[in-house]
């Protein structure tokens, strides 16, 4: 007969706890109820240690899956479990039921689910070991390829925006070209008009000169 490796675990909405099963007594429950209240609110994987048993906990979408094993089950078992009960709760739940359920109000419909995994996994650790190392795996290069990605998408932010900005000179450059050219003319128009004024007062000038000077002969 198996060790008994998993002893408790449970489905919560933030620290709400919606669904849980058991077979021991023991403090782990106060413990993983400690530590729902404080795990980060972001979607990730936790694991803590205490009294010779580990605490892990996957945090997806504002639900928390937890599972509390004895040491010597190492990692894998307990993450393959998450994933397996994370699967089923998300199927099961696709509504809103799980989003306004109370505490403790799903364990007669979950409970027999979380038994149901727990006893699989105990049972076939070979098998969810290996698949949560693939998972694992999966993850890890999935994370690779969206770092990539928003890589990608960062330097196209950027070299649109440098396009932009060149755009936005050249336009200021053909901008500033035309006014320059507005404004040498109207500067042009401006001293012509001066020089024009300047000859014709000269002109007068001279006309007014030749007629004193002619009348001042006809006098004589």
């Amino acid at each position: 007969m198996r060790q008994k490796t998993l002893i408790y675990s449970a489905v919560s909405r933030g620290t709400v706890i919606l669904a849980e099963y058991t077979e021991f007594k023991g403090n782990f429950m106060e413990i993983a109820s400690q530590c729902l209240q404080r795990l980060p609110a972001t979607n990730d994987k936790f694991t803590y240690s205490c009294d010779g048993h580990t605490f892990n906990f996957l945090v997806e979408n504002g639900y928390t899956y937890c599972i509390v094993a004895v040491e010597s089950a190492g990692r894998q078992i307990p993450l393959g479990f998450l994933e397996r009960i994370k699967e089923d709760f998300i199927h099961k739940y696709p509504g809103g039921k799980a989003a306004t359920a109370i505490t403790h109000s799903l364990n007669r419909e979950f409970g027999p689910k979380l038994k149901e995994h727990m006893q699989y996994c105990m049972e076939h650790p070979d098998e969810v070991s290996k698949l949560s190392k693939v998972q694992a795996q999966v993850s890890q290069v999935k994370g690779i390829m969206m770092e990539n990605i928003e890589r990608v998408i960062d330097r196209q932010e950027k070299i649109d925006g440098l396009v932009g900005k060149t755009e936005n000179l050249r336009s200021q450059a053909h901008d500033f070209r035309q006014g320059g050219s507005q404004l040498r003319r109207k500067l042009w128009w401006q001293n012509m008009k001066i020089k024009l004024l300047i000859a014709t007062i000269i002109i007068v000038l001279i006309m007014i000169i030749v007629l004193s000077v002619c009348h001042g002969f006809k006098c004589k």
